[in-house]
């Protein structure tokens, strides 16, 4: 069974506006799946954990929902709002979405994407986690299919 990069950016939100909640979406069910790339966590304790917490989840349901119902985006935001305690609020998701957009990975993680890319660590390269992600998921979607 051939594998999965996901390339849903932590930058894109649905619906409800929540940025990264559809990366989330995408990578636990490829995970309920056995579809998903090595190296990627279904629902890592990063951006993902960010997201459920952020939005009053609890993690366990959420990849319980997603493995046991199947559900398409929209479902899926459906069940969010339908949940006891979540946090769905402008302010609520504006304090989160800033969070994820304000994320800047570790000097180490940085250098080490910007390298796989041949991009030098300079002025012009990205700081932020999502850019720096997107590139690394390019990558591996390139060297998994592409080349």
């Amino acid at each position: 069974m051939s594998t999965i990069v996901p390339l849903i950016s932590s930058g894109v939100a649905g619906p409800l506006g929540v940025l990264h909640l559809p990366r989330l979406w995408q990578k636990a069910s490829l995970e309920a799946r056995g579809k998903l790339a090595a190296g990627y966590p279904g629902a890592g304790q990063g951006y993902d954990q960010m997201v459920i917490d952020g939005l009053g989840l609890k993690r366990d349901a959420v990849l319980a929902h997603i493995k046991n119902d199947k559900p398409t985006y929209p479902q899926f935001e459906a069940w969010v709002k339908s949940q006891p305690g979540v946090t769905l609020d402008k302010a609520s998701i504006d304090k989160l979405n800033a969070s994820i957009v304000g994320y800047n990975h570790d000097d180490d993680t940085r250098k080490s994407i910007l390298s796989a890319n041949g991009l030098a660590d300079d002025a012009s390269a990205p700081k932020d986690a999502i850019n720096l992600n997107n590139l690394d998921d390019w990558k591996e979607f390139h060297d998994a299919e592409l080349k």
